[in-house]
């Protein structure tokens, strides 16, 4: 299991055995991270998640509180679980994902304008690895919604983007847990920019196509990890 994955079931047992109780402030961060014995950076992607999931409130200058854990919050967290851990059809729909992406970065390498080829690469460097966690699936949205579009067939487009929506929890947990995660799709997508922009349609389906089947295949170990024996 992920060393995030380890810290937000360390802080979820506190919840559980009473140790943090709705509306108790977490303790420092240093000494909080040298309480459950992990590290401070896996602690705060840890904090991330669980603050995703409403589990965990973090106040700007003030600190981390447990929420309220009202029966609403605990239904919207359960349904979030659900969908990213337990609704192995997501694996379904990154299969899709795989087949429909490279033919659309082919399409764009042949027919996008050199205008929207310079603002895709722009796309992917407008992005920082310190913005939150929504903004950068947004911009990953974007950036495959563009080449999509670019493909000039309407109807790929609306099955991509139909796709990529159904997608958009999964890749924020895969944002908040894999700690590469950022780096590693800010330079595939530049490869897949790239390759569009220099016009070579079989290297951008290629880039497209290991792009997707990589987060497949880290969708699939961590149901994996995460399903009892």
């Amino acid at each position: 299991m992920a060393l995030t994955d380890v810290a937000i079931e360390r802080i979820k047992a506190m919840i559980l055995d009473g140790s943090l109780k709705p509306g108790d402030r977490l303790p420092r961060e240093a000494d909080l991270a040298e309480q459950l014995r992990i590290s401070r950076s896996s602690l705060r992607e840890a904090v991330k998640a669980l603050a995703m999931i409403r589990i965990l409130d973090v106040r700007r200058g003030d600190g981390t509180y447990v929420t309220s854990l009202t029966p609403e919050i605990l239904l919207e967290t359960m349904g979030f679980i659900i969908d990213v851990h337990q609704d192995s059809s997501v694996l379904d729909l990154f299969e899709v994902r795989r087949a429909l992406e490279p033919m659309a970065a082919e399409k764009a390498a042949r027919l996008m304008s050199d205008a929207d080829a310079a603002g895709l690469l722009a796309l992917v460097d407008s992005i920082t690895a310190d913005a939150p966690v929504d903004e950068v699936v947004a911009n990953d949205l974007e950036f495959h919604h563009r080449i999509a579009e670019a493909s000039g067939n309407a109807v790929l487009c609306s099955f991509i983007d139909g796709v990529a929506g159904r997608t958009h929890r999964a890749r924020l947990w895969r944002g908040v847990t894999q700690q590469d995660s950022f780096d590693q799709t800010r330079r595939e997508h530049r490869a897949i920019a790239l390759a569009i922009a220099d016009r070579q349609p079989s290297i951008a389906a290629a880039h497209s196509l290991s792009h997707v089947a990589g987060i497949e295949n880290w969708i699939r170990r961590h149901l994996t990890d995460l399903t009892p024996e």
